[in-house]
């Protein structure tokens, strides 16, 4: 790992459902991090691609798809797609983001 990674916190991502409107922008930007379940609603999956269905479940969001992620988050219909601070929870996309 470079200096440069160490710099970066690690982020995670959840969704919450409650607030979801099944549109599949986050899954068109990052099919990797998201996917919509049977239900219609959009859920977070795990590093090995596993769709994980538990209330407030969070995901690492990879360097590489950072990008695609914070999209999802800002163009997300429902507000409901919540990237933060692993560390201390400090939401930085998203709509309680500062």
């Amino acid at each position: 790992m470079s200096a440069q990674d160490e710099a970066r916190p690690e982020l995670e991502v959840w969704i919450d459902q409650d607030l979801c409107t099944g549109d599949g922008i986050c899954a068109q930007y990052a099919p990797e991090v998201f996917e919509l379940d049977i239900d219609g609603l959009a859920y977070v999956k795990s590093p090995d691609d596993e769709l994980l269905q538990d209330k407030g479940a969070t995901t690492p969001v990879p360097l590489t798809l950072l990008n695609d992620v914070r999209d999802s988050a800002n163009e997300c219909p429902g507000d409901c797609i919540h990237v933060r601070r692993a560390s201390d929870r400090v939401e930085v996309y998203g709509p309680d983001a500062e």
